[in-house]
């Protein structure tokens, strides 16, 4: 082959070498350009284009690298021979473009996971980042402790012991992204135990453990949240659980069902707890509910907390604490692993909590939390008749029990029509055949009063 007709555009922004690339490359596939065929030398392709030999090199060398030709001494540039390459005719060419799937707009969107954005400390936490940064300069951008920053340790166990009633040291301490990655350093530390765990429940933690091949025995719950006498019947080594506030229902577990939980764990070595303490920032009625693993004497809680509920779901920083008989078997099992959250992130968050921040940022959510759900529960004191409110006073959903008979179904499907988007419980259940009520979750931190306001309305003036 003595020359190429390349129509190069000198205008494009993809650079000549590149278009020269993919052009020998297009051709190879199709068959145009056969196997064994020689190309034209870089000198002769160059002088043919009016262009640099040093561009035609470039283009040569990537299709060399990337096996489509090869150069032989003292003979030039040849096609490979390729078995297996499917050559494409230009007419069989077609993309398919996805297009991505556009989410429903609503009016009103009673999301229980989310939270209220429009409060986050802006000006604070810009003001952190750069003293962080001026004060840590490089070392920083290094590897850190695998755990998560020591001072950043210190300042979490000193916080957990004040406001949760969690006793731990430091070194007992793990920092990770999120409480999905923490559960799958749990998984790689326990090994394959059989897990149980509330029904309904929180299906990405279920979700999680699955895929990690654990067995998961779903136990019913009653009015003091897991029955402990069906926990003994799932033969389970490991629960999850969630005593504070248990997310979908909101049940807060009394000390006489955690001293049973407890009992329980104690039995065996094997056993331990996953307490999952996941926003027990926002109470509305008395002091806080202390942590189960405040109560634990015997070694057997492992315990999740995390900052994406009080802070902003992005900053993604969870934390566990290990109890002391399972350090040797962490490092052992998880000690090889590098923290998955920034340095710069952790001092952040450290001084955020130090410098007392942290404590105004939650007094003012739970004021404005506190609003939101008061104005809730008042605007639907107009469907008394027709549903019992559950779950209220803690955290930033609520249930309506629906005591009319109608369905989960029927009464979404009611809402959407006013442009109101309401959830139901049963998609918290694991089995179907554990649904005994109609429920539906209303989620309310990241709406405004005057939105809460309007829904209630519309909802009342569909479903009445």
């Amino acid at each position: 082959m003595n020359e190429l007709t390349i129509n190069l555009n000198a205008g494009s922004k993809q650079p000549m070498y590149e278009q020269i690339y993919e052009y020998i490359k297009i051709e190879i596939q199709r068959g145009n350009i056969p196997p064994e065929e020689k190309l034209p030398s870089t000198r002769a392709l160059s002088a043919h284009l009016q262009i640099s030999r040093s561009t035609v090199d470039l283009a040569y060398g990537q299709l060399v690298s990337e096996g489509y030709i090869e150069a032989v001494p003292w003979k030039g540039y040849f096609v490979n021979k390729i078995e297996g390459l499917h050559y494409l005719k230009q007419e069989q060419v077609h993309v398919k473009i996805v297009q991505k799937k556009e989410k429903e707009q609503y009016l009103v969107d009673f999301k229980p996971t989310g939270i209220d954005l429009d409060s986050f400390p802006y000006n604070t936490w810009r003001k952190l980042s750069k003293s962080v940064l001026l004060d840590g300069e490089n070392q920083l951008f290094q590897m850190g402790d695998s755990k998560g920053e020591w001072e950043f340790r210190c300042t979490i166990a000193n916080y957990l012991h004040q406001s949760r009633g969690v006793t731990c040291s430091p070194k007992q301490i793990v920092v990770g992204a999120g409480s999905e990655y923490l559960l799958m350093l749990i998984s790689r530390m326990l090994g394959k135990q059989k897990i149980a765990m509330e029904s309904p429940t929180y299906k990405q933690a279920y979700h999680i453990l699955r895929n990690m091949e654990h067995t998961i025995n779903m136990v019913p719950m009653d009015e003091a949240g897991l029955r402990t006498d069906y926990l003994r019947e799932s033969e389970a080594e490991v629960v999850y659980v969630m005593p504070s506030h248990q997310f979908p229902l909101g049940i807060v577990m009394p000390l006489k069902r955690r001293m049973e939980l407890l009992a329980w764990a104690a039995e065996s070595p094997e056993r331990y707890i996953i307490e999952d303490d996941y926003d027990s920032e926002f109470r509305y009625k008395g002091k806080p509910i202390p942590a189960l693993q405040g109560y634990d004497t015997k070694d057997k809680v492992i315990y999740l907390g995390t900052f994406s509920k009080s802070i902003a779901p992005a900053i993604r920083i969870s934390y566990m604490v290990l109890p002391e008989s399972l350090l040797s078997l962490f490092e052992e099992r998880c000690g090889c692993y590098s923290s998955t959250v920034s340095r710069v992130d952790q001092m952040i968050v450290r001084d955020f909590i130090k410098d007392g921040y942290y404590e105004r940022h939650l007094n003012k959510m739970r004021a404005i939390y506190k609003g939101k759900h008061d104005i809730l529960i008042n605007e639907l004191k107009a469907l008394k008749d027709m549903c019992k409110i559950e779950g209220e006073n803690a955290g930033v959903h609520m249930l309506l029990n629906i005591t009319d008979g109608r369905s989960e179904e029927e009464l979404i499907a009611t809402a959407k029509a006013q442009g109101i988007c309401v959830y139901g419980l049963s998609d918290y259940y694991i089995s179907k055949e554990d649904i005994k009520e109609t429920k539906l979750i209303l989620g309310y931190a990241n709406l405004k009063e005057d939105e809460i306001k309007l829904a209630c309305k519309k909802l009342s003036e569909s479903w009445l």
